[in-house]
């Protein structure tokens, strides 16, 4: 087997409120790169760890984090609708794999996925049907959430289950970095937001859109100051990427969710989704960090980052 990880940070806000030219730019040169580094490797299959955004997962049942089977994106923000190239085979072996390693995992034989599964999927690959890719949710936003060390272990594991394959595969993370945007809490909720909250009644096109509008009034505020949400901190961001940089995963066991939160913001707890993957590269070996992409995105209310990283032989 040989095996890679890509990290690239997603954003419902791409092409809804951008930042300045020379960003867009310095973004865009960055994921060139990450797609070069794609084509070059020539991936059999993607393993791909992303997050949820109250589209597929609810608290009528929020696993901490679910490999699927099979899974079908919602078509949120101008993002594709309809069913991922999902390799079941492959799924099904990682999943047994998994659980013989003593990893609890729930599975899903028919997983609603939203823009954080499809962004790098369509950015990266070009579309959701171009790739066989075994999807794996990692909660990084509904409450309460588990010890980060968790996650690491379910990379590893993960890691260890595909290598059995003896495929080239890559290991994609999609989320974070720092970034505190308005998603709804069950603590305090209204009824009815609490009920859809729980039950996850899908939204009529009419409230999905004012739904997203609302976001993208969130970002063009957080641009212009006027916001209470947590600030981007580079510093933080950073220091993820040095972790993960430094080929030891394990160092983020002592990473507390409270602490986490406290410098990531409410929904910096997607850079799960990197630890995972990074966690599941180091799991065939030692890898070396081959690029490193970053900039504090106030538009795109994130820490934008694209990173890559490369097992080595």
């Amino acid at each position: 087997m040989s095996a890679v990880a890509v990290g690239l940070s997603h954003s419902p806000l791409i092409g809804k409120n951008d930042p300045a030219p020379d960003v867009i730019a310095a973004v865009d040169t960055a994921v060139d790169e990450a797609r070069a580094f794609i084509r070059s490797f020539d991936p059999e299959l993607v393993v791909l760890y992303a997050p949820d955004h109250y589209n597929g997962f609810f608290y009528k049942e929020m696993p901490p984090f679910c490999l699927a089977t099979e899974a079908n994106a919602v078509g949120d923000f101008g993002s594709a609708a309809g069913p991922l190239s999902v390799d079941t085979e492959a799924a099904r072996a990682i999943a047994l794999g998994v659980l013989d390693r003593g990893i609890d995992l729930t599975i899903s034989a028919r997983m609603t996925v939203d823009h954080g599964f499809v962004q790098p999927l369509e950015i990266l690959f070009g579309g959701i049907d171009q790739v066989p890719v075994v999807p794996v949710f990692v909660n990084g936003v509904a409450t309460p959430l588990g010890p980060v060390s968790r996650i690491r272990a379910l990379g590893t594991a993960i890691g260890e289950a595909a290598a059995a394959l003896d495929r080239r595969v890559l290991f994609l993370g999609s989320g974070g970095l720092s970034h505190d945007p308005p998603v709804p809490v069950l603590e305090g909720a209204p009824p009815r937001v609490a009920d859809a909250l729980i039950e996850g009644h899908p939204p009529t096109p009419e409230q999905r859109a004012r739904g997203e509008q609302r976001v993208v009034q969130a970002g063009r505020d957080y641009a212009a100051g006027s916001t209470a949400m947590i600030p981007i901190n580079p510093t933080w961001d950073n220091l993820v990427l040095d972790t993960l940089a430094s080929g030891r995963p394990e160092d983020v066991d002592d990473w507390s969710v409270e602490w986490m939160g406290a410098e990531g913001g409410g929904s910096a707890h997607e850079v799960r989704t990197w630890i995972a993957a990074f966690a599941s590269l180091a799991a065939t070996g030692k890898y070396q960090m081959t690029s490193r992409f970053y900039r504090a995105i106030p538009e795109w209310i994130a820490g934008f980052a694209v990173a890559t990283a490369v097992g080595e032989r």
